[in-house]
């Protein structure tokens, strides 16, 4: 991997583990519903003047269904059920809960593509879920606390989910067009539930800096980055940034947030970061 490779693919595992702490961030003051549709519809937007500007066309025609519906279950539904998991959990816990998202979908290929199981995998499998259950200790919080851990794993779920229906059925579109559509029509299908969430907004500096660099730089700029990484590395190698955004996630949660670090947490997480480099490991 060249230098410039590695230094893109830190600054792409920096950036999204940054995304959990300006959720944490903003969720508490807008509400889950309106933080998850701001993010995507503030990055949705930035991707389409920017792609006007490169002169791509996403041919909303011809893919718009399979935009909306990568853009349910890998943004719209995963950042309802973050933003809600933010009200409860530190920013580092849901990093580190995001890391099982490879896991679910090592399994799903299995159950819906017809993909062998490995033995590598396997031992990825079930590092993964000893790491949940030592995250989901009952010392790690309230009956909030564990719906919020739910909340993230089905989360990860739907990554994973999303993930073996694009590479079984959603192969033909364009990259690029998957990147702007699913955040432009996820955006639009949460939009009608935004009057419905009840939350008083008090929007200061902070909340509106941060929203902004959730869609910004957490969606646009992180989604450019990603593509780039793919073409210069591919798939595979891109994923490896899963390894690294728990790291950047607990290192946020720490600095700016004040969050402790619990030998729970240092455990739990370790083990999960370690199924994930066996399940994605060939």
């Amino acid at each position: 991997m060249r230098a410039a490779d590695f230094g893109r693919l830190v600054a792409l595992a920096a950036i999204w583990g940054a995304s959990f702490l300006f959720t944490r961030i903003v969720a508490p003051v807008l509400g889950p519903v309106l933080t998850a549709d701001l993010r995507m519809l503030v990055a949705g937007l930035a991707l389409v003047a920017y792609f006007r500007l490169a002169g791509f066309d996403p041919q909303w025609r011809r893919w718009g269904r399979k935009y909306a519906f990568v853009g349910l279950l890998n943004s719209g539904l995963p950042f309802l059920l973050f933003a809600y998991a933010a009200l409860h959990l530190s920013a580092g816990l849901m990093a580190v809960l995001n890391a099982t998202a490879p896991m679910w979908g090592a399994l799903l290929a299995v159950l819906l593509l017809g993909e062998r199981l490995t033995g590598r995998r396997t031992v990825g499998l079930a590092l993964g879920v000893v790491g949940v259950a030592v995250l989901s200790r009952p010392d790690a919080g309230t009956t909030q606390a564990f719906l919020a851990i739910a909340a993230c794993l089905a989360a990860s779920f739907l990554y994973g989910l999303a993930g073996a229906y694009m590479k079984r059925w959603a192969g033909d579109v364009p990259a690029r067009g998957m990147a702007v559509g699913t955040q432009v029509m996820g955006g639009l299908l949460l939009l009608p539930l935004v009057p419905f969430s009840a939350h008083s907004i008090q929007a200061d500096f902070l909340v509106v800096s941060s929203i902004l660099a959730l869609g910004l730089v957490c969606g646009a700029v992180a989604y450019l980055l990603y593509f780039r990484l793919i073409v210069d590395i591919g798939p595979a190698g891109a994923l490896t940034v899963t390894y690294l955004i728990p790291l950047f996630g607990v290192l946020w949660g720490t600095l700016f947030l004040g969050e402790a670090l619990s030998m729970t947490m240092l455990a739990g997480g370790a083990l999960v970061v370690l199924g994930t480099v066996f399940v994605l490991r060939n």
